[in-house]
């Protein structure tokens, strides 16, 4: 039946060798399940069902992209979104988490329609590589200050917007120590070095009694508190817009880029350099996204986790399949994950951070019509503590610089009907 559903032979591997790859690539990733719950709980959602919703939007959308498409590439919660989701949507915006849910889930469904009808690629191409790259490292820097906030490392300043934390307390201190060790370990390249580094903060900070462990494994939380609990009508307000625009937009951009980089590492690119299969990868991330809103967790995406699995010979959708079974495993280690702090998870927002941002090696900053606007889309993120203004902003430098460079030719009508549309959205409809 494996080989019938998976084709290993055809793939050059074997059952051991895809449930060790699935083993390790699950290890890689589940930093998620503290992760996850920690932010969106900052929202008001129920913290022990958002675990379980995060468990069960990443099992289901790992077991699609292993059954349907059968590539050996695992699905989550996305880093960065559910920052978005949190900090800006709700926190900032002030909107509710229900509408936030439906905003995601309508993102999602515009991914499925773009999927369906193979309009992602026009869309892709539209979009220069360089602003896709400039906004994935502001991503990064957003992370950054947030994982810095709740380390206790950056503090406000009524003077000067941010200022030093006391770094003589137990959280910061742990926090550094955790990153130390989580980028020392990965540079080592030691399985689960994210895990390993919330783990170690987690357990220290229970030895100084800074926080409590109430048992490690119990029946999963109720999901009630977060079940189809996303409000589609509330998201279709005008000023929600840009948001489902900013989910799917980095959903898309993301999902794309992780697919084709895993499939490249794997050796799964045909002659052509093309990825075969890749509607059906990608509808397999849009289910998961809609699936995960109704559940009660923001946008679900393929992560480049997967690659750590694939090096371990990894080649199958039985991969991808292992790791959902896994996930579905977690679910009973549910008090494990409420007993992990905020400076605990810090060190791996800042981790993800610094991977984040190294896709601004890939910038021309010779071209200062290239430089400046992924400098500006950048730099607004984490200053405007918003990812949809600093891709509106980006847009719009983008545009603005070349047409007035003289480089007008370079644009596409897409970049020109969407910076026209972040210019309204920003005069007219921005709080």
């Amino acid at each position: 039946m494996l080989e019938k559903l998976f084709q290993l032979k055809a793939h050059n591997t074997t059952l051991r060798t895809e449930i060790l790859a699935g083993l390790t690539t699950f290890l890689t990733m589940a930093y998620i399940l503290f992760v996850n719950p920690s932010i969106l709980a900052e929202t008001g959602m129920d913290h022990g069902a958002v675990f379980v919703a995060t468990c069960l939007a990443a099992a289901i959308g790992s077991a699609i992209m292993g059954l349907v498409a059968n590539y050996p590439i695992a699905l989550a919660p996305g880093m960065g979104l559910n920052a978005f989701f949190t900090y800006t949507v709700v926190l900032t915006m002030g909107y509710t988490w229900q509408t936030a849910l439906g905003a995601v889930f309508l993102s999602g469904a515009i991914f499925f329609l773009l999927s369906i009808f193979k309009i992602r690629e026009w869309i892709i191409h539209a979009i220069p590589l360089a602003l896709r790259s400039g906004i994935a490292a502001g991503i990064g820097l957003f992370l950054a200050i947030i994982a810095l906030k709740n380390a206790g490392i950056v503090v406000d300043n009524p003077a000067t917007l941010v200022g030093l934390g006391d770094l003589t307390a137990g959280g910061p201190l742990l926090a550094c120590l955790g990153f130390f060790l989580i980028a020392a370990l990965a540079y080592r390249r030691v399985t689960g070095a994210v895990m390993i580094g919330i783990q170690v903060v987690t357990v220290l900070s229970i030895l100084f009694g800074l926080s409590e462990l109430n048992g490690v494994v119990s029946m999963p939380p109720s999901l009630v508190p977060t079940f189809m609990e996303l409000d589609i009508m509330g998201a279709l307000d005008i000023g929600l817009l840009s948001v489902i625009f900013a989910f799917l937009f980095v959903d898309l951009f993301d999902t794309s880029g992780t697919l084709i980089g895993v499939a490249q590492k794997a050796d799964l690119l045909d002659k052509d350099g093309r990825m075969p299969r890749l509607g059906r990868a990608l509808l397999a991330d849009s289910t998961a996204t809609m699936a995960g809103a109704a559940l009660g967790t923001s946008t679900t995406t393929s992560y480049i986790e997967s690659a750590a699995g694939i090096s371990a010979g990894g080649r199958t959708g039985l991969t991808a399949c292992v790791v959902a079974l896994l996930f579905l495993l977690s679910l009973f280690f549910a008090p494990l994950a409420g007993a992990v702090p905020a400076y605990a998870t810090a060190p791996a927002l800042l981790f993800v951070a610094v991977l984040m941002m190294s896709s601004l090696a890939n910038i021309d900053w010779d071209d200062l019509t290239v430089a400046a606007p992924v400098a500006i889309a950048a730099l607004a993120m984490p200053l405007t503590f918003s990812i949809a203004n600093g891709i509106a902003f980006g847009f719009i430098a983008w545009t603005a610089i070349k047409l007035l460079a003289g480089r007008w030719r370079d644009l596409s009508p897409a970049m020109w009907i969407l910076s026209i549309l972040f210019l309204i959205k920003l005069g007219f409809f921005n709080g």
